[in-house]
């Protein structure tokens, strides 16, 4: 076989992760002395295959539950099938699944056991004591549980009736928007894997995936006094409206370096969480507080956020409904008109997406400006196909053979506990062509239309990936391969298409 001279080299497995994008492969060149080819040899695509894939998935939707939120609840439950059918086309089909699902709405408590004062009592938006507290809710669907479990180990067991993507979308719905407008995303995530009336949802091995669906940043409080409504508080801290939160938990390099000038009308840039907030939870600790959660193995953590966009970013004047006075709002970042032709709008969330960053390789981020979620719901569903254990090839690769005996290019190797100071490397040959297969772990490529089907985005209707092959491994018993925690990691090189004339 020829061999590039990514032969043997090892990355990471938080490195070698393929994109999330279902038309993906990592950026490289392999060093070829070869003059024109064509099709033209490109990048190598990555794969990263845990020989022993664990199939238990605990995913939980954070839903803003504020007011707007309405359609894009209807939106995302419209095309939640869409993500399932990405799940099940993980080999060996859906996995064993627990969905919950909460809201946003932490009422005015900062950290235990302090609370603000009730903000706009009766009025859509408003926010009193502990809110929903992340307790996961059902909203009245058949399910047995405050969420949804579909597993088939030890043997199929649901707890829910009817069609999985139809009663989540039917809580998705449920959730309304007459929820808290100081909006705790992040604490809400957090809050609800420690809280007792969850109990069950968590399980020590499995996968935890945390999915924000919000039009507005973060205000995960660090103090509830952010919420205070009397005279010098209003002087100090401007209207009670959700600006404070920008004004407090962001600053920006160019225009916004303290909070007197994220006070000021104008654009700017450069936005960033601030951690030295005195009424924000620092981004930081929420982040450490995650992770505790998967001590032993923080890479079984994948979080995304569909959300607005943080391309622009801007301070301006504008009056709150019900007022006569324009005060400093956070300009929106993004715009579309719904089903029903009116216009919605989504905030730049740059504390959310300051914590999604801290997720490298793990993590993914998907507008909400959009009026269709089917493409960004399939975006999130490949990231946690690829974290699971994914062996389908999404590029094409480059074949030095011919149509009828194809030679693909690639490294591939066992790494026993990859990541860690322990993680040794044994390269792994290809297996032969014909012929009894050798008495130690080899790999090839082989076709596999059924479960690597190609793709199409499902808006333009381009192709995506070509589908069919796969790589796959023989005689890959964990003792032969050194243990159970062992990963099959491959580099394979792909092909570009010619530039256009």
């Amino acid at each position: 076989m020829r061999r590039s001279r990514v032969a043997g080299s090892l990355l990471p497995l938080s490195s070698v992760l393929s994109s999330v994008l279902a038309m993906s492969a990592l950026a490289g060149c392999p060093d070829r002395s070869i003059s024109e080819v064509t099709p033209v040899q490109g990048r190598v695509e990555a794969k990263d295959i845990p020989v022993n894939i664990n199939r238990q998935l605990d995913l939980l939707f954070v839903i803003d539950d504020s007011p707007s939120m309405a359609d894009k609840q209807a939106n995302l439950a419209d095309n939640f099938p869409k993500f399932i059918d990405v799940l099940k086309s993980i080999p060996g089909g859906l996995p064993d699944v627990h969905i919950g699902v909460v809201t946003s709405d932490m009422g005015t408590q900062g950290p235990p056991p302090s609370f603000g004062p009730t903000v706009g009592a009766g009025l859509p938006g408003a926010c009193s004591g502990v809110g929903k507290d992340g307790v996961m809710q059902t909203f009245g669907q058949p399910v047995n549980a405050v969420y949804i479990s579909d597993t088939t180990d030890p043997a199929p067991s649901r707890n829910y009736t009817g069609d999985l993507a139809t009663v989540f979308g039917n809580i998705a719905k449920g959730a309304g928007a007459r929820g808290c407008g100081f909006e705790q995303h992040l604490a809400a995530a957090q809050r609800a894997l420690v809280n007792p009336a969850n109990a069950g949802f968590l399980r020590d091995n499995a996968y935890l995936g945390i999915i924000y669906i919000a039009d507005e940043d973060d205000c995960s409080l660090g103090d509830f006094k952010l919420l205070a409504d009397d005279a010098t508080s209003r002087n100090t801290l401007g209207a009670v409206q959700s600006f404070r939160c920008t004004r407090f938990g962001v600053l920006c390099n160019q225009g916004g370096q303290s909070p007197d000038q994220m006070n000021q009308v104008g654009t700017k840039s450069q936005c960033h969480s601030n951690d030295d907030s005195p009424f924000l939870a620092k981004i930081n600790d929420l982040v450490t507080a995650l992770k505790a959660v998967k001590k032993n193995d923080p890479n079984k953590i994948i979080v995304a956020g569909i959300v607005g966009s943080v391309d622009q970013f801007a301070v301006e004047l504008r009056t709150p409904p019900g007022e006569k006075t324009a005060i400093p709002a956070l300009a929106h970042s993004c715009s579309y008109t719904d089903r029903n032709g009116q216009t919605e709008v989504a905030d730049p969330p740059i504390r959310i997406k300051t914590f999604l960053d801290q997720f490298p390789n793990r993590s993914t981020f998907v507008p909400i400006c959009q009026k269709d979620l089917s493409g960004g719901l399939q975006q999130i569903g490949d990231l946690l196909k690829t974290v699971i254990g994914d062996p389908c090839i999404e590029g094409v690769l480059q074949n030095f053979g011919t149509t009828a005996a194809p030679v693909y290019d690639c490294s591939v190797s066992s790494v026993t506990n990859p990541g860690t100071n322990d993680a040794k490397e044994t390269i792994m040959p290809e297996c032969p062509a014909s012929g009894a297969l050798p008495n130690t772990p080899c790999w090839h490529i082989v076709a596999d239309p059924v479960n690597c089907p190609a793709s199409t985005d499902p808006k333009t209707g381009a192709p995506i990936h070509p589908g069919s092959l796969k790589l796959m491994f023989e005689n890959n018993a964990p003792p032969t391969m050194g243990g159970p925690d062992v990963h099959v990691i491959a580099n394979c090189v792909t092909q570009t298409p010619p530039p256009t004339k």
